[in-house]
């Protein structure tokens, strides 16, 4: 563990994963890794070499063994010079362009310089009379500084040609050192001394370290705060064992970093990422370890991925890959996830070992040396090139090689070698194209042979190229060359065979193009986008842009190009109707535009950056108009270039030359659908009606068998304008209204009239409204207003379309502002319907008849008023009339009302404005019992009773009648007659009243009980003596039992047995009834024992029964009664046998009695 106050750190591998992989092959999908050449020199064999890469370009690597010599090679493994030098070579070093390489040997003073663009080699001489040891160029400038085994150093500037000698600068050779951003000089000897010198050889900072410094680099040592930016550290590898870290800011307090044994010595070291650095140990493991002070002492990662030894490890920063290499393989990881083991590369052959490994700065190559002297170069890294033309795509597969494929058209592919490692590919339909610089090689392509064409020179570096069936159009220097591929014999037209554009006089600089079947398409520097048509070899559109277009991509027919302008704003052009539609949410970053190559999905195209491709779909047949959206975005793996799209199915180019497919997120709807639930399938049912795929859309909703699918599958069909497709949607639906208006519309060829009739049915009314407008038929705009009573639009559209129209719409639009209380211009609009026409009479009365109401609502009642007397119409009378009432202007109301023949209401109105003289001359045409009783009570007050009781008996009102016939009017007997009519309580008890008066008791009790005041009638009959007058009154009235129970006992007191009896009977108490008949005395017609009889048979009582035939039988007083009244009594009881016997002796004494006689 490390000890913080020291500065010295140990490393421990506590608690630390330790990777492990085996030697066996493997290879990520996506890695290239093929052999490109191999170098074994005879000279070199059985000894490790050196070999350096020319920086930057990569073109050329440097080889030298102990022969001598140094060798060049370019990237094919091609030799393109040697150098011969007096003595092996020592050191050697490219500068930072890659212009020169330096070489210094041990047999000579002298700096050999070989220049890469004229392969000529030059001497400079040192000055140094020691050998020389140290060779390193500086990283930003021209600078080479040179260091010799006495420790003396030269600083070289190439540019000025100025040599600066510094003696002494170590004491022992000068073994290791490194330049800086800053041109800083690092230098590290045997003396165990670290310089830092500035350009001018003066040391600015010194230290010592404990052993032999090797492998020294200056880099950025992050701090707490992560912002230094400045390479103020320089690492070195102190004894083979610690790494030493000298910040240049705080030189007392350098950092020791110490490591465990079992890692054995440190073979070397890399830099990368933010403050990260990798340590290759010499028994086959690599550590990974972070500089930030927090960090300082913990192992980041760690593996073996070495069984005996490793011998090198080299870090691409534009791969973001690391490599390292020991026994007889490479093992490369990816940085961003060391635990991925990206690749493994085996060497069988190499039985001694690899030795050292290295980079190209681009990624592509990678040059490893072994123990045996041979050197293998393997392609880590294509350039990706490629291009497509229709469904058939060119990629190239290796530096020299190029493959033509169509797996849409499942065609074979072909793989065509080339002559140079090239910077642009371009296929057409028959032919292939490559090339670099200014040069182009052309290919035919067979069915299964390529053969080579021509090369052609053009007249500056091509930029890019494009081919169609018979031409090529290469641009290069703001130029654009069109010309044939394949000239076809003599008849050729020479005019046709090539021309160059712009022409001379033409200002701009040509910054793309494109070619299609017929049309070769540029943009420019001055934002003019120019269409040049092949077959007749001259423009015919032009579109000027307000800035530069950048970027440009046709559509397979080139009837819609997508450009991108200076701004890396995208946008739509199509030069049919020579109309601009801009991309929407367009990002910056997009390097480039693919259009859908399925026939059947038009209009959907992709823009794609590094991370992520975006699908739009242009909607040109909708019914708001031609527009652009984002259906959707789908992220793309790490360098993946697209090349062609074709039904939903992105087929993109990478790294390694290989071709990788990628479904768009969009078009996840063309994978099974019967396994999704129904969230996932509205998803799809979305997706599908962005990309109007409506066939699709169909299955979708069959799946979801929902109401609402079906619905919003109709609505994208009326939008896009699809009314067959609509028709069968909506006829699924059942909705037969919508299939009806459809079919109606469906053989419209207006466009513009068709959309509108679809915006209608959509309920866009306003877009409607502009698409019948600019149709062949703008009458339907206004008749599409006047159904929607939108009167306001209508009249406006009246005025430009039918001014004929303009006052029946003002009378609707007058009748609406009247419901909505806007009388002023409901007025003003009114007055504008009046036509004068007899033909329209009708219309123009309505019209006069609302000027006559706003008239009155708005104030001017005489107005109102006289039109309203003149107008034919009763209810309109009626209507303003309700009018003045509400405003309280009753004597015009009841005027009108009167006129209207209401006279109800006019009678109503007139009383509240007490013209009582109108309302007694409208009396007889009044119906209302209101008004009737309203007057009677005015003339009663006023003293006039005959007329109040003729206004009352109107009214019904007979209370009053009665009333005012007793007390006004001295008539009791027309009282008497109403209330015996009308049979009414308070008229009879007025009357009862009045007789009470009088003295007239009898008819106060008769008037009385007519009345229901009983207990009065009772108590009044008590006083007076009456009490047989209100009994003979009460037995014809419907009589409750207590009111003839009363009068019973009232006359039971009284004696008077046989009333008594009788109203005992009346009240059901029959015992008593019995009682008091046998003591009522006898009368000639014995009417006392016929009402005991009836007593009795109501009765069924035996015990009255018996009782009663005593008394018959004389047994009571002894005096038997007649045998009849005895025979009627059986009868009564339905005692017929005892009836028939009385019967039979009822006859017997009346024959003997006659017998007698």
């Amino acid at each position: 563990m490390w000890i913080p106050s020291t500065r010295n750190f140990s490393f421990s591998s506590t608690n630390q994963k330790i990777f492990l992989w085996s030697s066996g092959t493997l290879v990520h999908p996506e890695a290239v890794f093929e052999q490109v050449f191999s170098i074994l020199e005879k000279a070199w064999s059985g000894s490790p070499v050196q070999f350096a890469w020319q920086k930057t370009l990569g073109n050329f690597l440097a080889v030298t063994g102990d022969d001598r010599t140094v060798k060049i090679f370019d990237r094919h493994g091609q030799k393109r010079n040697e150098i011969s030098l007096p003595g092996n070579c020592v050191a050697m070093d490219w500068d930072k362009d890659g212009d020169t390489l330096a070489m210094i040997t041990d047999k000579s003073s002298a700096i050999f310089l070989w220049d890469a663009n004229t392969s000529k080699t030059s001497q400079l001489d040192s000055g140094m009379r020691d050998a020389l040891s140290f060779l390193l160029w500086s990283r930003v400038g021209t600078l080479l500084a040179v260091g010799t085994t006495k420790g003396n150093l030269l600083i070289y500037n190439r540019q000025t040609s100025r040599k600066i000698p510094v003696l002494g600068k170590h004491t022992k050779r000068i073994t290791c050192g490194c330049w800086s951003t800053e041109n800083l000089l690092a230098l590290g000897g045997e003396d165990k001394i670290i310089t830092i010198s500035n350009q001018e050889g003066d040391t600015i900072r010194q230290t010592s370290v404990s052993s032999d410094p090797s492998d020294m680099q200056f880099s950025v040592m992050k701090t707490d705060e992560r912002i230094s930016t400045r390479e103020s550290t320089v690492s070195v590898v102190v004894g083979k064992r610690t790494l030493f870290l000298f910040n240049l800011n705080d030189p007392d307090n350098p950092i020791d970093l110490k490591f465990q044994q079992p890692y054995g010595s440190i073979v070397t070291y890399r830099w990368y990422g933010d403050g990260y650095i990798m340590i290759g140990f010499s028994r086959g493991c690599f550590v990974v370890i972070s500089t930030h002070i927090r960090e300082i002492g913990q192992e980041i990662f760690q593996a073996h991925n070495h069984k005996d030894n490793l011998s090198s490890i080299a870090i691409s920063q534009s791969l973001n890959k690391a490599a390292s290499c020991g026994d007889n393989c490479i093992k490369i990881h990816d940085l961003s996830d060391l635990r991925e083991m990206y690749a493994i590369i085996n060497l069988d052959d190499e039985n001694k070992g690899v030795d050292q490994l290295a980079w190209t700065d681009d990624g592509q190559l990678l040059a490893v040396s072994t123990q045996r002297g041979s050197l293998h170069v393997f392609l880590t890294k294509l350039p990706i090139l490629g291009d497509a033309c229709s469904t058939r795509i060119a990629c190239l597969t290796s530096l020299l090689e190029v493959t033509v494929a169509n797996h849409v058209e499942r065609e074979v592919p072909v793989t065509v070698s080339v002559e140079v490692e090239p910077s642009f590919v371009a296929v057409g339909v028959y032919h292939l194209a490559v090339g670099m610089n200014n040069r182009a090689w052309f290919y035919a392509l067979g069915e299964n042979n390529v053969k080579k064409l021509k090369d052609v020179e053009y007249l500056g570096t091509v930029a890019s190229m494009r081919l169609n069936s018979d031409y090529a159009a290469a641009l290069f220097e703001g130029k654009v060359q069109l010309h044939m591929i394949e000239s076809e014999g003599l008849d050729a037209q020479e005019e046709r065979e090539t021309r160059l554009f712009p022409a001379d006089d033409d200002k701009f600089r040509i910054l793309c193009h494109a070619l299609t079947s017929d049309f070769l398409i540029y943009g420019t520097d001055t934002g003019v986008i120019n269409y040049f048509y092949i077959e007749d070899w001259q423009y015919v559109s032009e579109y000027r842009h307000p800035v530069s277009v950048r970027k440009i991509f046709p559509d397979p027919n080139g009837t819609r190009l997508a450009f991108i302008d200076d701004k890396s704003d995208g946008f739509v052009y199509c030069p049919v109707n020579d109309r601009l539609y801009e991309i929407p949410n367009f990002s910056p970053t997009i390097k480039g535009i693919l259009w859908e190559n399925w026939p059947m999905d038009k209009g959907v195209f992709v823009a794609f950056d590094d991370d992520k491709v975006y699908t739009y779909v242009f909607h040109q047949d909708a019914i708001q108009g031609s527009k652009i959206i984002l259906a959707g975005g789908t992220e793309v793996p790490f360098s993946h270039k697209p090349l062609l799209l074709y039904n939903g199915e992105l087929t993109c180019q990478t790294q390694s030359g290989k071709t990788n497919n990628i479904y768009l997120s969009t078009h996840r709807f063309l994978g099974n659908l019967k396994d999704l639930g129904p969230n996932e399938l509205k998803q799809m049912l979305t997706q599908t009606l962005l990309l109007k795929r409506f066939s699709e859309a169909w299955e979708v909703c069959r799946l979801l068998n929902d109401q609402s699918g079906w619905n919003e599958l109709g609505k994208a069909c009326l939008h896009h304008m699809e009314v067959d497709f609509a028709i069968r949607v909506y006829r699924t639906l059942g909705n037969a209204g919508m299939v009806m208006s459809l079919e109606q519309i469906k053989g419209i060829e207006d466009h513009n009239l068709l959309a509108g009739h679809l915006a209608m049915f959509t309920n866009d009314f306003n877009l409607a409204q502009d698409l019948y407008l600019a149709s062949s038929c703008p009458i339907a705009a206004l008749e599409m207003r006047k159904d929607l009573q939108h009167w306001d639009s209508a009249l406006q559209l009246a005025k430009r379309l039918a001014p004929d129209q303009i006052p029946f719409i003002s009378k609707e639009y007058a009748m609406q502002l009247e419901f909505m209380g806007d009388y002023v211009n409901a007025l003003a609009h009114y007055e504008k319907g009046i036509t004068g026409n007899n033909k329209h009479q009708e219309h123009d009365e309505a019209c006069l008849a609302g000027v006559a109401q706003m008239s009155i609502r708005m104030g001017d009642i005489r107005r109102g008023v006289n039109q309203a007397i003149k107008h034919p119409s009763r209810l309109l009378k009626r209507d303003c009339g309700a009018i003045l009432e509400s405003m309280k202007q009753f004597s015009e109301a009841a005027q009108l009302y009167e006129r209207g023949q209401y006279y109800d209401k006019a009678a109503s109105v007139y009383i509240r404005c007490k013209n009582w003289a109108k309302v007694g001359e409208l009396l007889p045409h009044v119906s209302s019992p209101k008004i009737h009783l309203q007057y009677a009570k005015a003339k009663e007050a006023d003293g006039r009773y005959k007329e109040a009781v003729v206004a009352y008996e109107h009214a019904k009102q007979w209370d009053s009648v009665i009333r005012l016939y007793l007390d006004h009017l001295n008539n009791p007997e027309k009282a008497v007659t109403i209330v015996r009519e009308t049979q009414s309580l308070d008229g009879a008890k007025m009357v009862a009243r009045f007789f009470l008066q009088l003295g007239d008791y009898g008819s106060a009790i008769q008037f009385l009980v007519m009345s229901k005041c009983n207990n009065e009638a009772f108590t009044l009959a008590q006083q007076h003596n009456k009490m047989e007058i209100y009994a003979d009154i009460i037995t014809s009235e419907s009589t409750t039992n207590e009111d003839y129970q009363s009068i019973a006992l009232h006359f039971e007191g009284e004696k008077k047995h046989f009333q008594a009896g009788k109203f005992f009977l009346l009240c059901g108490q029959y015992g008593r009834a019995l009682k008091h008949f046998m003591k009522s005395p006898s009368t000639e017609d014995n009417l006392a024992i016929e009402m005991a009889i009836e007593t009795v048979g109501r009765a069924k009582d035996e015990a009255l029964t018996s009782e009663l035939i005593d008394y018959l039988m004389g047994e009571s007083d002894g005096m038997p009664k007649d045998a009849k009244y005895l025979f009627r009594l059986y009868m009564a009881l339905k005692q017929y046998r005892e009836a028939a016997r009385t019967a039979i002796i009822i006859a017997r004494e009346e024959q003997c009695s006659e017998a007698k006689f």
